[in-house]
């Protein structure tokens, strides 16, 4: 992971200084997660090592199945990566712009999972919450999780709180076991 980090880092960092110059972050993130996605693919992963496939068809490929999606930097980016035999770091690419974006924009990526759907009021007040905690604007995503059997399970980059019925079950039959 090193390794690819290490590799992809002076394109991730070539590519959010262009971003940020032509104050299009957030149409570059986009294109950026759309070509991750088509980087990850097992079936593209297979047309890179299949050597009767050429970069330029490769390219062509991936053009065609992106339609309008690209932009003419996206393109040229894929261009470079193709002949770089560097297509395989895209989504790391990718992941380090986000952070790079993030960091930016003072934003922070957070999900809550819950034990069952929540509505929007307390969706709004757990958001408005945790920005307030964490003195940055959050992009908080919310997911649902029926074995936790209750509670919640927040996430915001390294820190977790764990307010679920299944950890405090946990806690209490550690406490009994000690």
């Amino acid at each position: 992971m090193a390794e690819l980090s290490g590799i992809a880092r002076p394109y991730a960092n070539a590519v959010f200084e262009l971003a940020q110059q032509q104050d299009e972050l957030a149409a570059w993130g986009d294109q950026l997660d759309w070509l991750a996605a088509i980087a990850a693919d097992a079936k593209v992963a297979r047309l890179v090592k299949n050597p009767r496939v050429t970069d330029e068809q490769l390219q062509q490929l991936i053009l065609q199945a992106a339609a309008d999606s690209l932009q003419a930097g996206g393109k040229h980016l894929l261009k470079l990566l193709i002949r770089n035999g560097r297509l395989g770091v895209l989504p790391e690419i990718a992941r380090l712009f986000a952070a790079r974006r993030a960091a930016a924009e003072n934003t922070i990526a957070a999900e809550m999972i819950t034990a069952a759907e929540i509505n929007a009021t307390p969706r709004a007040q757990f958001t408005d919450a945790l920005q307030n905690r964490l003195g940055c604007r959050v992009q908080l995503e919310f997911a649902v999780d029926q074995d936790l059997l209750g509670g919640a399970v927040l996430r915001a980059g390294d820190w977790v709180i764990d307010g679920s019925v299944r950890a405090q079950l946990e806690q209490l039959v550690g406490a009994l076991n000690a």
